[in-house]
Order: structure tokens, then C-alpha cells, then sequence
């Protein structure tokens, strides 16, 4: 497809893939609610900087009240506590035969095919490491997997032509028939990453850390439980394999972190978004978006998620003001996992 392409949410994810494709020749219009980034892109273009890249582009940016006309791909690149309303202002701009991709943390696909219809929403599963630094620029922090597919897993015609265009902005980009694998994998390792949000450890701190070993490994080894219980195929990307968390081995698990702390050396991306929200940003995380449906259906299974349901409540409480210093809320997380674990063993 030749038509532009509208990214709604010009923020760290969606602004970093925009400015790629933009550069590499593609029509890219930006929407974002943040007038002072829309106006700065405007004026002088969109700025990426860190070790994979450093440029700038110029596009055409706007406020949700100035879009105008239909388009057939939408890129939704927004938190996911803000996709209904992100919908309520794309949706009359979405070409009857168009389609609206979900390029955001989080399984927002059901959400989004609810109100576009299945026929009219794609999936996309993105892993790279970016930050939204101020107006206009983006530090592009670490490469990471990027996999797009249609939500029945059939190979069409617009999912390739789709894969192809993404490849603009990460060469290693995967084309599969099963998105919804990619995407319960991500929720197992966001996990580790919301629990380390609420400590004042960088990312391989908190992997590196012993006492929170156990804790890591059970948040995963839930999320994934329950994946299978959907009927779902986790599937691996980067350093993260699902299977090394499935054997009931610690020493599999293990290995699998390690090798996770080893990918991330040279990335400039130290914490995870959870933690930049909630540190930096001042501002209430997409957690209970993300996770809250993975404990409703976790409990429809009769699976334990009193660890995953925690975790929501500990992230909850450090958005209003309790402390978060060193790794005393994810030791309080360790201590509820391990006597979920213990009655789990006992069953």
C-alpha cells in the first residue's frame, strides 16, 4: 500500500518506528495528545538519538481534533489504559478496508477487534529498548524483536506487504501465524519487568539479584500456565525462551536469565518503562490494563495468580506514594510467592 501511514502515539514506541519509516521513504503522519511534542515535530522534526541510530525527520504531526480523511493503517502506539479512547478518535478515520495495528505493550488486540472487528485489526509484538526523553526527541536505547501477524494466523496478502514495510525499521522483523504467542510470552517476561518498576534496581540488578530469583521465575512460569491453559504456544524471542521456564528445572530457568542479563550489556535503556513512569514520570502506570485480564483469566482456570494480582496491588501502592527504595516491595512479592508456591506444590 502506497497511502500514508497514521501513527496514533508518537511516544517511545511509536515514535521511534515512524521516524524509521519515514526515513527510509514511507509517509508517516503522527497523532499525539502532547501539543508541545506535536508542534516540535512539526517545526523541526522528530529526533532520535542513542548507540543504534542518530537522525532526525520531518512529518506531519497532530492534535486527535485535527485529523482529517481515512486511512487503511493505523499504527495504535498508545499506553493501554488509553486505548479505548485512543479508538473513540481513530476509528472514524479507519478506511472500511483498512486496519489498525496494535504496535503497545500488553495483548490489546481482543480490546481493539471488539470495536474495528476482527477483519480490521492486526497484531504486532515489539521488544525494543526506547524512551521518550521530551518534545521531538526519542532515545532509541536497544534493538529488539519485532513480529507482526494476522490475529487467525493466516498468511494474507496485506500481512505481508505489512512485514515488508516493517522491515524498514528492524531487518530482522518476523512474519508468523501465531501472534497470540508472542504475546503471552511478552506478558511472562513483563512480569519480571512491572516487579522491577518498583524497586530502585536496574534491570540486571533486580535479574542478578539471588533473593529475587524465585520470585522471576514464578511470575513467568504463571503467565505462561495460563497461556497454555488458552490453548496458546508461547513462543521464544531474543534471549527469552518460555520452554527453559516449562521443564520444572531451576537450572534451565537460570541459564535463561543469565543469558537475558548477557543480551542486555550495551544497552542504554537501564530500567523498564514501568520504572520511568512511575520514577521519572510521574504518572500511573499501564499495569492494571496489562495484567488485570491475565488474573481474570488465570482464575477462570483455577490457576494461582495471587502473585500476578499482588504485584498490581504493590505497583498501585508505590503510584500513591509508598516507598520504593531498594527491593523491599519486590521482597514482599518474593514472600507471597513463595507460599503460593508452596500450596501449589501441596496441591
Amino acid at each position: 500500500m502506497s497511502d500514508p501511514i497514521l501513527i496514533w502515539g508518537a511516544g517511545a514506541i511509536g515514535g521511534t518506528i515512524g521516524a524509521f519509516l519515514a526515513r527510509a521513504g514511507h509517509e508517516v503522519h503522527f497523532v499525539d495528545l502532547v501539543e508541545d511534542h506535536v508542534r516540535a515535530i512539526e517545526r523541526r522534526g522528530l529526533e532520535i538519538d542513542g548507540p543504534v541510530d542518530a537522525f532526525s525527520v520531518r512529518c506531519r504531526a497532530m492534535l486527535p481534533g485535527e485529523v482529517k480523511g481515512r486511512y487503511g493503517r493505523i499504527f495504535l502506539a498508545v499506553k493501554a489504559q488509553h486505548t479505548a479512547t485512543a479508538l473513540d478518535g481513530l476509528m472514524p478515520h479507519l478506511a472500511d478496508d483498512g486496519y489498525v495495528l496494535s504496535c503497545q505493550n500488553g495483548m490489546n488486540e481482543p480490546q481493539i477487534a471488539a470495536v474495528a472487528g476482527d477483519r480490521r485489526t492486526m497484531g504486532a509484538f515489539v521488544n525494543f529498548g526506547s524512551d521518550w526523553q521530551g518534545p521531538g526527541r526519542i532515545t532509541f536505547g536497544g534493538r529488539g524483536a519485532v513480529v507482526v501477524g494476522e490475529l487467525d494466523g493466516a498468511l494474507t496478502p496485506r500481512v505481508v506487504d505489512l512485514h515488508a514495510t516493517l522491515k524498514d525499521f528492524e531487518p530482522d522483523a518476523i512474519l508468523t501465524d501465531n501472534i497470540y504467542g508472542y504475546l503471552w510470552s511478552k506478558l511472562a517476561w513483563a512480569t519480571v519487568l512491572k516487579a522491577e518498576g518498583i524497586t530502585q534496581e536496574t534491570i540486571v540488578g533486580f535479574l542478578s539479584e539471588p533473593r529475587l530469583r524465585p520470585l522471576i521465575c514464578w511470575l513467568i512460569r504463571s503467565v505462561l500456565a495460563i497461556a497454555l491453559a488458552e490453548g496458546v504456544r508461547p513462543m521464544p524471542f531474543q534471549s527469552f525462551d518460555p520452554a527453559a521456564f516449562l521443564t520444572g528445572k531451576d537450572a534451565d530457568a537460570d541459564a535463561c536469565i543469565e543469558a537475558i542479563i548477557a543480551s542486555r550489556k550495551g544497552s542504554t535503556k537501564l530500567y523498564s518503562g514501568v520504572w520511568r513512569d512511575i520514577m521519572v514520570r510521574r504518572r500511573p502506570t499501564e499495569v492494571p490494563y496489562q495484567l488485570g485480564p491475565v488474573v481474570e483469566i488465570g482464575r477462570r482456570h483455577g490457576l494461582p495468580v495471587a502473585t500476578i494480582a499482588a504485584l498490581i496491588e504493590r505497583v498501585q501502592a508505590v503510584e500513591a506514594g509508598a516507598p520504593a527504595e531498594g527491593i523491599d516491595q519486590a521482597l514482599v512479592l518474593a514472600e507471597i510467592a513463595a507460599r503460593e508456591m508452596e500450596h501449589a506444590t501441596a496441591r
